[in-house]
């Protein structure tokens, strides 16, 4: 499975945070936002990826993550010229994922659970259909929203209603199997002028084989496309790390957890970065494997 990680848009919402730089550039606690999808992708198991965004920020996603090298995955870069819509990224990527299924993350989401790599490896290993992750949230009308039937099965996605049925909202993560490009190819603009996703994933849902996963307890979710919400992620991602004194959402971390780099790779980049707490804890992670 391939990996896109849509990182575009003009950040309109974060102004004039946005108007020098792209907002997934933007830190949440102590590190770039786009850590924090990058790091679920990978969690996934995905090392093939590819991130899209505008042709004024590509250079400066290729200065911060390079070619994917130092995190034991492979990275692809394309331009976003106008945001026409989320599933616009499979057409982007056509020739590159050339049949394969695949994931999609936003760059300003962030997911959180204990037990969140289990989860992802379930999706990943669906062959026919796509799954989709919902979690509850206060402003259901800011999103596309599932309403579920007595049993628990999905029944129907609005893109943004003005009376939402329910308050399950989907997230910014999404995987698809092969035939994604295919039903993107098929997409026509709403009245917003953009390809919908949620359109997208009712191509799925109307043929069943729409898995939706709901995120319930011990599981969060920020997106952090607006100011509060940004500083929302900022609070929790300290939280967890100071008093847990675990890491989120580092993709060093991940890397090394996950087998796709070595226990001196984790140590370079650690010094690479030894003044900053972040560098302190990567060297702590790796002086206790190595006793």
């Amino acid at each position: 499975m391939k990996g896109i990680l849509l990182a575009g848009g003009a950040g309109t919402r974060l102004h004039p945070l946005t108007l020098a730089m792209s907002k997934q550039l933007l830190p949440v606690y102590d590190k770039p936002m786009v850590y924090y999808p990058l790091s679920t992708l990978m969690l996934a198991g995905i090392r093939d990826i590819m991130i899209i965004s505008t042709p004024q920020d590509i250079p400066l996603f290729k200065r911060l993550l390079g070619d994917g090298s130092q995190f034991g995955v492979t990275f692809e870069y394309r331009t976003q010229s106008s945001p026409d819509g989320i599933p616009q990224a499979f057409l982007i990527a056509a020739d590159w994922l050339d049949g394969s299924p695949c994931a999609l993350a936003l760059g300003d989401n962030l997911i959180f659970a204990d037990h969140l790599s289990a989860i992802l490896k379930q999706a990943t290993q669906r062959t026919i259909g796509a799954t989709v992750f919902a979690y509850q949230v206060r402003d259901p009308e800011r999103y596309g929203v599932i309403t579920f039937d007595t049993e628990g099965r999905a029944l129907d996605i609005i893109e943004k209603p003005a009376d939402p049925a329910s308050n399950w909202a989907v997230t910014g993560l999404y995987f698809y199997d092969h035939r994604v490009l295919e039903f993107s190819r098929k997409l026509r603009p709403s009245a917003r002028g953009e390809l919908e996703i949620t359109d997208l994933n009712r191509m799925y849902l109307e043929e069943g084989n729409l898995q939706v996963e709901r995120l319930g307890r011990g599981c969060a979710w920020l997106d952090a496309g607006l100011p509060d919400s940004l500083l929302e992620a900022s609070a929790f991602v300290h939280t967890i790390q100071a008093r847990q004194g675990m890491l989120v959402g580092s993709p060093t971390e991940v890397a090394y957890r996950m087998g796709f780099i070595s226990r001196q790779q984790l140590i370079e980049q650690a010094q690479n970065i030894g003044k900053t707490e972040l560098g302190r804890v990567l060297m702590d992670l790796s002086l206790r494997d190595r006793s």
